[in-house]
Parts: C-alpha cells; sequence; structure tokens
C-alpha cells in the first residue's frame, strides 16, 4: 500500500520517524523542520504564516497511528524488511549483548549494527521495536551488565534511536531503587554522550506523566544527578546544554524542586545559554527563558540573577527580539519580577539600556498584549527616575 500523505512529512516527503507540529497546526518531520527554522525561516512551509512561537510540540496521535498502521503491515509487506540480517531475532541479540564471553569489540559491532539499521529505514525501526529491542537496552543500561562505559554509551545511543517510536511504558523501570540508583551513578560517572542519552530519556519519561509526583521530587533532591544537569546547561556543546536545559525545565515543573535547582547553580547557567553570542536553537532560548522567569518566583532566585554580573544584562538584550515575541514576554515579566521592589535591579536595567530596548519594541510590530507589558515596565521605571 502506498503511504496516507497524512503520514509523510511535507518537507521531506518520507514516513514520519518523529512528527512535530508547529503553532499552525502543521506537523512536520523534527529534523526536517528543525533544519528549516535553523537556516533562518520564520515562517510555517506549507502556511506561510508567520510563527508567533516557533515551539515543536510532539504529535503522539499521529506516531500512535502510524504505529498501528505499520503493525497492521500495510507498509512492511512492501519489501519484506530485506535490509534486516538474517536469523536477527531479539533471543540472538541478548544472547550476544549479555554473553560474558563475548569480546567488548563483538558487543560494540553488534550495537553498531543496530544503529546502523535503525537510520537506514522506518521498516528497520518498528521491526526491532517489535523485536523487545528498546526495553533490552534499557535492562542493559540499567541492570546488571557490562559496566565498561563505552557499552552503556553505545546502548544509551542505540536506545534514543528508538526512543521516538517505542511505548514510553518501558522507562517505568527506573522507578525500581536498583535502576535508580543505576542512573544516578550513570549521571555521575558517565560521559558526556551518556549524560545527554539520559537526559532524552528521563524528559520522555516525565513528559508521558507515567511517573508519580514522589518520584519526580526524589529524582530533583538527588543534588549529584541535579548538579550533573545544570553543569550540561554550562557546557559550551550546544546539544549538550539543550539537554540540560530541557531535563531541568522538566523537573522544575514541581514547584518542591525548583529551589534544589536554583541551589546548584540553574540560574548562572540559563544566564551564560541565552547571552551566548553563538546560533542557538530559538525554541531552546525560548525554553530557557520560560524556565528563568518560572523560577523567579523564587526569592532565591532572584537574588542569584542579580549576583550574576551578566543577569540583568542578559534580560534587557532579550527585550527586544523581533523574531520572537514569546522571549520579549518573558524578559519583560522577569525584568518586571525584579524591578518591583528592587531599586539596584532598576538601575542596572537602566544603566543595560532597557529604556532604549523598550521604546525599540513599542515601535515594533510585536502584539499587544506584548506591548501592554513593555508600557507597564516603562512606567515602572520612569516613575523612579
Amino acid at each position: 500500500m502506498a503511504i496516507p500523505c497524512f503520514f509523510m512529512c511535507p518537507i521531506s516527503l518520507e514516513l514520519f520517524r518523529d512528527p512535530v507540529t508547529l503553532c499552525t497546526g502543521q506537523t512536520y518531520e523534527r529534523s526536517s523542520i528543525e533544519k528549516w527554522l535553523a537556516t533562518g525561516n520564520l515562517i510555517c512551509p506549507v502556511t506561510m504564516q508567520k510563527l508567533h512561537d516557533p515551539s515543536l510540540v510532539p504529535n503522539h496521535t499521529l506516531r500512535h497511528l502510524i504505529d498501528q498502521w505499520l503493525q497492521k503491515g500495510h507498509y512492511l509487506c512492501r519489501n519484506e524488511l530485506s535490509t534486516m540480517p538474517p536469523g536477527f531475532s531479539i533471543v540472538s541479540i541478548r544472547q550476544k549483548l549479555e554473553s560474558r564471553e563475548a569480546s567488548l569489540g563483538n558487543k560494540l559491532d553488534l550495537l553498531s549494527d543496530i544503529e546502523k539499521l535503525s537510520e537506514e529505514q522506518p521498516d528497520n525501526i518498528y521491526r526491532l521495536i517489535q523485536l523487545g529491542l528498546f526495553s533490552l537496552l534499557l535492562q542493559l543500561v540499567f541492570g546488571i551488565g557490562e559496566e565498561h562505559l563505552k557499552f552503556v554509551e553505545k546502548t544509551l545511543v542505540c536506545a534514543i534511536k528508538l526512543l521516538p517510536f517505542s511505548d514510553a511504558r518501558s522507562l517505568n523501570i527506573l522507578q525500581e531503587d536498583s535502576k535508580f540508583a543505576r542512573l544516578v551513578l550513570l549521571f555521575d560517572q558517565g560521559n558526556l554522550v551518556i549524560k545527554k542519552s539520559l537526559c532524552q530519556l528521563l524528559v520522555e519519561a516525565l513528559s508521558s506523566y507515567l511517573y508519580t509526583e514522589d518520584f519526580c521530587i526524589a529524582l530533583g533532591k538527588e543534588q549529584p544527578l541535579l548538579q550533573e544537569m545544570v553543569n550540561l546547561v554550562f557546557d559550551d556543546n550546544n546539544d549538550a546544554s539543550e539537554a540540560g536545559i530541557k531535563s531541568i525545565s522538566a523537573f522544575c515543573s514541581y514547584e518542591s524542586n525548583k529551589e534544589n535547582a536554583v541551589r546548584v547553580g540553574i540560574i548562572q547557567g540559563l544566564v551564560k545559554y541565552i547571552s551566548r553570542p553563538k546560533r542557538r536553537e530559538i525554541s531552546m532560548v525560548s525554553k530557557a527563558m520560560a524556565t528563568i522567569e518560572d523560577l523567579l518566583g523564587q526569592e532565591s532566585a532572584k537574588a542569584e540573577l542579580m549576583n550574576d554580573p551578566n543577569g540583568v544584562k542578559a534580560l534587557v538584550k532579550m527585550v527586544f527580539c523581533i523574531s520572537d515575541n514569546e522571549n520579549s514576554e518573558s524578559a519583560l515579566n522577569s525584568l518586571m519580577m525584579l524591578c518591583y521592589d528592587s531599586f539596584r535591579a532598576r538601575e542596572e536595567a537602566i544603566c543595560a539600556g532597557v529604556l532604549t530596548q523598550l521604546l525599540r519594541l513599542l515601535q515594533s510590530q510585536c502584539n499587544d498584549r506584548t506591548k501592554t507589558k513593555a508600557t507597564m515596565l516603562l512606567k515602572l521605571l520612569t516613575s523612579y527616575m
């Protein structure tokens, strides 16, 4: 059968692997639309509407429909999965990866084959998932098995390839005490790739609402784990810092975790990220700004931002964002919280050029809500001059 048109990305014209939806309601393959946005295009490719919000929202419903369609054999039957090696079964994979006799090199070669298969065509991904490979990979990472970090890294890379198409309930194993302890240990001892991958798993787990609030709070209390996430935000590698921001943002959705995040330096990390001169992912800047705004409800967060030499300056620079009203609003809200009760904050904001930024914003094509907030901040600042 031909692939239904609504199962194909309008940019790549290929079957969706990780469908995400824009504010215009149009759905695209994540990698395709991210490349589109990275080149500076701030309009929807199909509708040509200007994107007032560049956030990418995972389309879980569409992904589930595609999964069901594939399981019925509509697409798989076209080539009988000819690229899958003969005898490639979950039993043989498990035996080779769990064997104490097999060398580390052989195990890594097998994982490389799995990684390659998951990149060749969508058919292979769903076959691997049907084999139960995702759950096996998680067991190998968090269970008692191969301790070599290179093996853990490669296993996690394969798991992340399958993550967007897998049943998130497999991640429930992290609630087991031994698996939880292993997670904390890997965050402490793992390399950058391992930590990035663990962040992706946690973000998916937390966003799927599978875990109880108690579990999320328990994670937030693990200071070494939280510290490693914050360290990722500080990292100059964009992929690493973005993984850290996503995970911290998910953790801070619980009020009790906010104070812990502030305590280990997240405010400074977020300020550093939004201040970077290099090109950053627009949606990640928005997430970083939204997280700062959310955390400033804590007095400790306000104190940390004021103690950062670039804190107020970074927010002032974000006031006039031609391409993103959302970032402007977050900056305005954050500055309002800081300046309302602090003469020092008002003074620093004015010295950083906030009045000029506000006037430029008011003369721009920003929406009415943003202009209202800009006017409120302008009145607050000029009333003390």
